[in-house]
């Protein structure tokens, strides 16, 4: 009895060992995602009231929680019994993540800041629904990339045992929203933990330069990760495209494959914004001819 349960306790060790060292190489392989990852939602989830920052990451965090419980099984069957369904929707969410890049470069490049009372009326009463529409573009470009993350730690162990596979995919989603929303909430948190560290310090202390230039960096670096955080949904999707059509695969052998990514998730993103403003176009027309 008691060899019975030793050898069943010498397996599962034998079996976190393989987890361990087969997620220490699926995490390696994500690396690029989970940095596109964290940039994305780093851009996203800034630019709220100091009192929601953490509400709205949270909120963020929770959709993420829910898309890796959604993705990992679905993943798993559709590699077992429709591998090509995997391909299709990381096309589509590739064409989603081409679509919202591009809309931002678009919106910087040719759509007009608000100023004056059009930007106290916005922030008086459009917190709320802006905050859910946010939250909610957050977690669908969220998805995006867990479906992505999910299925290249998928890819890297698939020579395994189906359980292997399990808790292996399982583990790289959950350090995926646990590492990457923690990072996030040490960033939108950052002046204030410089604030505190200016009042708990004496005035010149060293102390208090470095709760100074918390507080000086925040804005900088909420600049700099929108910039990084629309590139990098230009470059996952242009990384989907190239890795899953062959066509763009084998388009402009020479190019450095950064480069064709970046091009090819700016003409998708752009076609297909240009075909969102036509159809919304149209509906317009439509509704005011009636």
């Amino acid at each position: 009895m008691a060899s019975g349960i030793f050898a069943v306790l010498d397996d599962i060790a034998a079996l976190m060992d393989d987890v361990a060292v087969a997620s220490k190489l699926a995490t390696k392989k994500t690396a690029g995602i989970l940095g596109d990852d964290l940039a994305v939602n780093a851009e996203k989830a800034t630019g709220f009231l100091a009192s929601r920052e953490l509400p709205v990451l949270w909120a963020i965090s929770k959709g993420s929680l829910l898309n890796k419980v959604i993705i990992v099984p679905v993943a798993l069957l559709l590699n077992a019994f429709f591998p090509m369904a995997i391909k299709v929707i990381l096309v589509l969410g590739g064409c989603f993540l081409a679509f919202e890049g591009a809309e931002k470069i678009v919106h910087y490049l040719f759509h007009r800041q608000k100023e004056g009372h059009e930007v106290i009326e916005e922030a008086t009463d459009g917190n709320a629904d802006e905050e859910k529409a946010k939250v909610k573009s957050a977690v669908m470009t969220d998805f995006i990339l867990s479906v992505e993350i999910v299925i290249i730690a998928l890819g890297s162990v698939l020579d395994k045992p189906l359980m292997t596979q399990i808790l292996t995919v399982s583990v790289v989603a959950l350090i995926a929203t646990v590492g990457v929303y923690g990072i996030v909430a040490l960033i939108v948190r950052m002046d204030d933990a410089g604030f505190k560290l200016i009042q708990k310090s004496g005035e010149g202390s060293f102390v208090a330069r470095i709760g100074q230039l918390l507080v000086a960096a925040l804005p900088w670096i909420i600049k700099i990760l929108a910039v990084v955080g629309t590139l990098a949904l230009l470059l996952v999707s242009g990384g989907i495209f190239v890795h899953n059509i062959d066509y763009f695969h084998h388009l402009m052998p020479g190019v450095p494959s950064i480069v064709k990514e970046f091009a090819l998730g700016l003409v998708v993103g752009i076609v297909i914004v240009g075909i969102v403003m036509l159809f919304q176009k149209v509906i317009r027309s439509f509704k005011k001819a009636q």
